[in-house]
């Protein structure tokens, strides 16, 4: 059996110990903020990040290049090992289709290889559990083709429950209207969202108050995990420079799972871009997102 190496995107925003504990090799996605570009060999520290958008900076986003990917897969391919790319959400991003045309590319050069792409259908930290899981299942002895069989076949079972502090980000982002953003803000409204089948993000309701938003995702965890209530045993939550939420949220989830082991870290700048500060969110596995 073939050596493989799995491969991602920022987006999935695991944090940096995690990737190094893994060697996993990550491709860094690119942003604007305030006319400089920032990604792997310019960063930014993510607080300054989210406090330079509280202070009314809007960063805008790109997708990962496709010659950046070829020349990252071209690398393990020259080295004798095949390559599985697990892709940021095709609902959310060119990322994934660029990722594709950067494989078809390197396959042509290497014709004895195996190069995979898997359109996640996630983001942020959903994308990292669907990592998480792919590199459990290398580590089980899974071929490449059995680990691309397996990420197809549970890649729906990625549950993705959000809520947002800010409207006016979601409204940059066309997920509401002008009138909603400001009148949802004046009110307190908060939303709680989550990532549908085609991987887009989808707002299921309101709730007023970010206490009854946070109680919300944890019933959703309760309502869609099904089959999965008892092999959940990771949880991975990311937000957006809002801890104290965070520990509340792990609080809920213990008290009424026994869920104990959580991943943690902040949602990214390409995604926070969009999402905003005070951002919160929950992933798990279950029966349907």
């Amino acid at each position: 059996m073939s050596e493989y190496v799995i491969m991602t995107d920022s987006s999935c925003d695991l944090p940096e110990d995690y990737i190094k504990e893994h060697g996993l090799d990550v491709l860094s996605l690119l942003y604007n903020l305030e006319g400089t570009i920032y990604g792997a060999d310019n960063q930014l520290d993510i607080k300054d990040f989210y406090a330079r958008m509280r202070a009314g900076s809007m960063p805008t986003t790109m997708a990962v290049n496709p010659e950046d990917v070829a020349a990252a897969m071209r690398k393990h391919l020259a080295a004798g090992k095949d390559v599985l790319y697990i892709a940021f959400s095709s609902g959310l991003s060119a990322s994934c289709q660029n990722s594709i045309i950067a494989a078809n590319d390197v396959k042509e050069e290497f014709p004895d290889r195996k190069v995979f792409v898997v359109d996640s259908l996630c983001a942020s930290m959903g994308q990292g559990l669907f990592v998480h899981y792919a590199l459990k299942k290398q580590a089980e002895g899974l071929s490449l083709e059995e680990n691309v069989k397996w990420l197809e076949d549970h890649k729906l079972n990625i549950c993705h429950q959000f809520t947002v502090d800010d409207l006016h980000h979601l409204h940059r982002g066309g997920r509401v209207s002008r009138t909603t953003a400001i009148l949802g803000t004046l009110i307190n409204v908060k939303p709680v969202l989550h990532v549908d089948n085609e991987g887009k993000l989808v707002s299921l309701y309101n709730v007023r108050g970010r206490k009854k938003a946070i109680q919300a995702l944890v019933n959703n965890m309760e309502k869609t995990m099904g089959e999965f209530k008892d092999k959940n045993d990771d949880i991975f939550i990311s937000h957006g420079d809002c801890m104290d939420d965070v520990l509340y949220l792990e609080k809920l989830i213990e008290e009424r799972f026994g869920k104990k082991n959580f991943y943690c870290n902040y949602v990214g700048a390409v995604i926070g871009a969009h999402s905003g500060p005070g951002t919160l969110a929950l992933f798990y596995l279950g029966s349907e997102r």
